[in-house]
């Protein structure tokens, strides 16, 4: 048997086209792995919260007391283009455990409107951003890391139908 990618996810506030919604971060986070190389079944875990639910876990987590668009959990201690191993994986389900990330549906509609284009495609952005994020990429200096954080990001939304139009 084929083992595939594990991404259960779940909801604390009422979401537009929930099915539609669910099954975008799935297809967004599955083709980010795949971008990267990632070809072990991994397990990434998606909470969809508002402003508030997202502000409170960022001020208890990052001690930031304030709303933001997307958070990612690490499980493991990657670097940009480090691919999980097989010995990463749980002995019971055989999965990788690559992490969480919290997105807010409330930010990413303003966002959405903000930027000019779908909820779905900030959604998606807002997934794959995250699934870099816990394949060990960051974009702390504002140079070269964010430059390759985002021609990462990019590449994935490319190959989504989903790239930026200028």
């Amino acid at each position: 048997m084929v083992r595939t990618h594990y991404i259960p996810v779940t909801a604390d506030v009422p979401v537009t086209s929930e099915k539609a919604t669910r099954a975008l971060l799935r297809r967004a986070i599955r083709a980010a792995l795949a971008c990267q190389g990632v070809t072990l079944p991994c397990e990434v875990d998606v909470l969809l919260t508002g402003d508030a639910g997202i502000r409170a876990i960022n001020r208890e987590t990052r001690q930031v007391d304030k709303p933001t668009d997307v958070l990612s959990f690490p499980a493991l201690d990657l670097r940009e283009g480090d691919k999980p191993a097989a010995a990463d994986a749980d002995p019971g389900s055989g999965l990788v455990p690559l992490g969480d990330m919290v997105i807010s549906v409330e930010r990413a509609a303003a966002q959405a409107r903000e930027y000019g284009h779908s909820r779905g495609r900030e959604l998606a952005y807002l997934a794959v951003h995250s699934t870099l994020h816990l394949l060990g990429y960051d974009h702390l200096d504002e140079g070269p890391q964010k430059a390759r954080m985002r021609r990462a990001e990019e590449a994935v939304m490319e190959k989504l139908g989903l790239a930026r139009e200028d």
